[in-house]
């Protein structure tokens, strides 16, 4: 596959970094080697040198000059560094020698001792015990590093090695590597290139599933199987396909449910109307009574005074009734419209219950009922604690009017992993099965009368329906023989 847009190919950019520091390394070595290791080999040989005279001096005054060891490390270092030396003694007899033939190295002796050597080019150390030097021969042809010294006793020690062969060592060194350099460098040039090949073929496949993605099409996976960064992205790369994928498709789903929102909005100005008319209905009784209340006091119909309590006791009534309803319509109203903020905060929901089971007492007195809850270790909830307190009223303030037969309210909380369930049940006459579906409606009533009786307005349990699914939480309602059971839950805290 052609990719566009790649000016530089990552494949040729490695293999030219790859090479261009092996060729580098290589120059670099070369350039040490050529300069230094001249140096470096006269040092060593200057090592070399220095170490035979002081085994020698050591055999001389020990009387070990002819030992066996002496003679064979003399062997060894005549064999490495092409070295030769000579022993004399104080009547210029010849004691020892090694390398090259007695008589030229016993003359060499005598012409240092004696300061006739013309050939010296340079003193490198002019010690007490010994002096190393540089020197040609009598022809000027061949250098060599030499080291004359006078023993105890009168002996005398003179060694040298030729210089030739180290600077010749040096060169072929130099040459060998540049060779084997030459040839490292063409032979990883290739391994480089099929190396840089098998890394940058992932990359590339990895290229055109994002070119892919760009069009949205996420069939398409990357399929290597190699244990590396690579294979990591390609896995993250194919977990971003899914990824973009699903949520491409929730963003459909999500456009296509607001393409549905907008044609209800013809629904929702219904429901408005719908709203308006029931609001009306609502409030045209209390007003009425109200109205014809105060026009008999206007009148004085009555004119005892316990007459006229009983009027203003009515009107009293009835416009309480009217604020009640307009605060739990206009509570309903935020609710529903998004405009009452839901600020989930961290607290006891155990506490919230007993403490308003307690503040309610005298009213399940004056009604004779009994309210049963078992002792509870607290449970603490994600929630909006104000609106949970005005769900657990309604239910609560529902069983209290609705409580008949034994007249229990029984308060219940259940936890599970997540969430706990909060259950307010109070015996008296189930709900009708046809009126179950409706009771979340708002200005809905199950009895009319009964419901008129003690001030209810159909509204509560709108406005808990509108809480609990502000906070995206469970509630419900349950019949059973001898009483109704409502319930609704809350996310714990983990």
């Amino acid at each position: 596959m052609k990719h566009t847009g790649v000016r530089h190919s990552i494949k040729r950019q490695f293999a030219f970094i790859f090479i261009a520091l092996m060729a580098g390394t290589i120059a670099l070595c070369w350039f040490i080697n050529n300069t230094f290791l001249p140096e470096f080999y006269e040092r060593n040989r200057e090592q070399v040198l220095i170490d035979s005279y002081y085994l020698l001096a050591e055999a001389i005054l020990e009387g070990n000059v002819f030992s066996a060891e002496v003679d064979e490390k003399l062997r060894q270092t005549a064999e490495k560094a092409n070295a030769s030396g000579i022993i004399v003694d104080g009547s210029n007899n010849t004691l020892a020698y090694f390398g090259d033939d007695a008589v030229t190295l016993q003359n060499r002796l005598r012409e240092n001792l004696f300061g006739k050597n013309t050939g010296v080019k340079e003193i490198i150390s002019f010690e007490q015990d010994y002096v190393l030097q540089k020197s040609t021969d009598n022809k000027g042809s061949t250098e060599y590093m030499e080291m004359f010294a006078l023993v105890s006793n009168g002996y005398a020690i003179m060694m040298r090695i030729p210089l030739a062969n180290i600077r010749e060592s040096a060169e072929l060194a130099n040459r060998f590597l540049v060779y084997v350099g030459l040839m490292a460098i063409f032979v990883s040039s290739i391994i480089i290139w099929v190396v840089t090949r098998k890394i940058t073929e992932p990359i590339l496949q990895l290229a055109a599933i994002s070119e892919k993605m760009i069009h949205l099409d996420f069939e398409i996976q990357y399929s290597g199987k190699s244990q590396n960064e690579i294979s990591l992205l390609g896995d993250n790369i194919n977990e971003l396909s899914r990824t973009l994928e699903r949520t491409i498709s929730e963003l459909k789903t999500a456009n296509n449910e607001l393409k549905k929102d907008i044609e209800k909005k013809n629904e929702i100005d219904e429901m408005r109307k719908e709203f308006l008319s029931n609001v009306s209905h609502e409030l045209k009784t209390p007003i009425a009574l109200i109205q014809g209340y105060a026009e008999g006091l206007q009148e004085d119909i009555n004119e005892d005074a316990e007459s006229k309590a009983f009027y203003c006791d009515v009107i009293i009534d009835e416009a309480a009734r009217m604020n009640t309803m307009v605060k739990k319509l206009l509570t309903l109203n935020q609710l529903e419209f998004g405009n009452d903020v839901v600020t989930m905060e961290r607290f006891d929901v155990v506490s919230l219950i007993c403490n308003y089971i307690q503040s309610a007492q005298i009213l399940t007195k004056q009604n004779g009922i009994t309210v049963r809850m078992e002792p509870c270790d607290p449970i603490y909830v994600w929630a909006d604690e104000f609106k949970v307190e005005e769900v657990f009223m309604n239910y609560f303030s529902n069983a209290v009017n609705h409580a008949d037969g034994n007249k229990i309210i029984d308060v219940k909380l259940v936890q599970t992993d997540r969430t706990v369930r909060v259950s307010v049940f109070n015996t008296g006459t189930p709900i009708p099965d046809d009126s179950i579906e409706h009771l979340w409606e708002k200005f809905y009533k199950v009895d009319k009368a009964r419901t008129r009786e003690y001030g209810g307005s159909g509204v509560g349990l709108s406005i808990v329906k509108a809480i609990m699914e502000s906070m995206n939480q469970g509630y419900g309602v349950s019949n059973y023989t001898n009483g109704v059971l409502f319930w609704f839950e809350l996310e714990t805290v983990k």
